[in-house]
């Protein structure tokens, strides 16, 4: 019928689709890091790796890259960093640069089902270390704007936020760091104080183990309520 040769031929250039992503994902890396060094780099403690990676990751160690871990939500520290290191500001040359220019079309427009990103999100969990996925990560996850610049990274967010180095902030402070990755702009020191207050109300319940997220989904961490 009709419709099974259609379902058929969209099947397979679906799985074109991902493997033309792998296979580019997997080619490209090396000089895909290139274009997006890393400058800023501060080690967390382990009490501050913990918080991040219950709040952001919570099976960070363990999956692939993807997980569906309660309180997990669509993006990993793994997809996220994906994301930045493939289809960032960072520009490839030639033919590499021309099939990340349309994978970067492909996700604006349907981020949400993009399957793409996850592919290249497995291709880098294989090739880069955890410990290494979580340095880059803490460097440069985006954390909104400060004085009409743009701050990335949890060391220049303690700096401009709070007023001193990453490694000097206490155990609240870096709470509300974290409280900020979901949406940093909402969750805004200076504009949004008061939805950054119940965020990291919710957190330090979450953190005292007064409630848990209420599905892969829950990243509000609804019944933690402050």
């Amino acid at each position: 019928m009709r419709w099974r040769r259609v379902l058929l031929l969209l099947t397979i250039l679906i799985l074109a689709y991902l493997a033309l992503a792998g296979a580019w994902a997997w080619t490209v890396l090396d000089e895909a890091l290139a274009t997006r060094p890393v400058a800023d780099t501060a080690p967390l403690s382990a009490r501050q790796t913990a918080i991040l990676l219950r709040v952001e990751d919570p099976t960070f160690f363990e999956h692939a890259g993807l997980s569906i871990a309660p309180g997990q939500g669509v993006a990993t520290i793994s997809s996220a960093l994906a994301r930045d290191v493939f289809l960032g500001s960072g520009r490839l040359d030639g033919m590499n640069g021309a099939v990340q220019r349309f994978y970067r079309g492909v996700f604006n427009c349907c981020k949400r089902i993009d399957l793409g990103r996850d592919v290249m999100t497995l291709v880098l969990n294989s090739r880069m270390s955890k410990r290494d996925q979580l340095t880059r990560y803490v460097a440069t996850v985006y954390m909104g704007t400060h004085e009409g610049q743009q701050v990335n990274g949890l060391a220049p967010a303690a700096r401009n936020y709070l007023g001193k180095p990453l490694e000097a902030t206490n155990e609240a402070e870096f709470v509300k760091l974290v409280a900020m990755i979901k949406a940093p702009n909402q969750y805004h020191p200076v504009r949004g104080p008061e939805a950054l207050a119940q965020r990291v109300a919710r957190i330090e319940a979450l953190l005292a183990g007064r409630c848990t997220p209420s599905g892969w989904f829950d990243t509000e961490f609804k019944d933690c309520v402050p």
